[in-house]
Formats: C-alpha cells, structure tokens, sequence
C-alpha cells in the first residue's frame, strides 16, 4: 500500500496539480492507460467542484486529496471546509448546478468513472467526496448491468 496527502489552496490551476499527483500514485498498479485517463477525469471533476462550490468568490479555501493505492485499486478522498451542500441528491442529478453557467457533470462523470462514489457534506461546514476505482473493475461491464 501506499498513500499520498495533498493540501491546497482552492485556486483553478491546483486542479492540475491533484489530477497528475493522483494518477502518478495510481500509475503504481496494474491500471490501463485508459483506467488512468479516467481516474484523472474524475478528480478533475471533485477538486474543480470544491474550487468553484465550496469557497465562492474566495481563493483562500483549503482542498485536501488524500488518495491510497494498493493491489486492489485506489481510493481518492476529496474534502473541502466550505459551505457544504445542502441536498446532496439533487446535487448529484445530472445537468444540476447552484451555478448557471456550469453544466453540472461532475458528479455523473465520477459515477461513470469510479467504481464507488460516497458524498458527505454538511451545509457551512464543508464536503467530503470519496472516490474507489477497483483495478479488475470494468467501467462498460458495470453500465450494461444497470
């Protein structure tokens, strides 16, 4: 096993810098290069969720990643102290978004990507979004099945 800690400030450019950490970690076990591309598109999607929700109009927030791999796959944790979300349901539907100009995907392109995804979140205290890709799991096997 292995594990990696980040900790940044809510700015769009750190979005890059936990993407790549991430995937450099998951990089270490037997993920396909497409598994790889995935993952990446998923903790964009998580980081970029906190940067822009979890602090409005604030860059001095903190996003903490924590992220651990081992034989079985990986598990990406991603938190933020921000303003929390109040329907965690709603905010999971496709095509929501509190902010009109965003497409609300995130969270469909999480689900899609990772095998298990678990949100806590409590309004004016922050959210915590968690995130498991299984290294035999296969994305299209699971979507058939639904």
């Amino acid at each position: 096993m292995n594990r990696v800690v980040l900790r940044f400030l809510s700015i769009a450019d750190n979005v890059g810098l936990a993407r790549i950490a991430v995937a450099a970690l998951a990089a270490q076990t037997n993920f396909s290069v497409n598994d790889l591309e995935e993952i990446k598109v998923a903790v964009s999607e998580a980081v970029s969720n906190a940067v822009v929700h979890a602090y409005p109009g604030r860059r001095d927030g903190w996003i903490e990643v924590a992220c651990a791999v081992n034989q079985e796959g990986l598990t990406v944790a991603v938190e933020d102290w921000g303003v929390g979300i109040e329907d965690i349901e709603r905010a999971r539907e496709p095509a929501y978004s509190r902010d009109p100009e965003r497409m609300g995907l995130g969270f469909v392109f999480m689900e899609s990507f990772m095998h298990d995804v678990q949100v806590e979140s409590t309004p004016g205290q922050g959210t915590r979004v968690r995130m498991q890709r299984l290294v035999t799991w296969s994305g299209e096997l699971s979507r058939d099945a639904q």
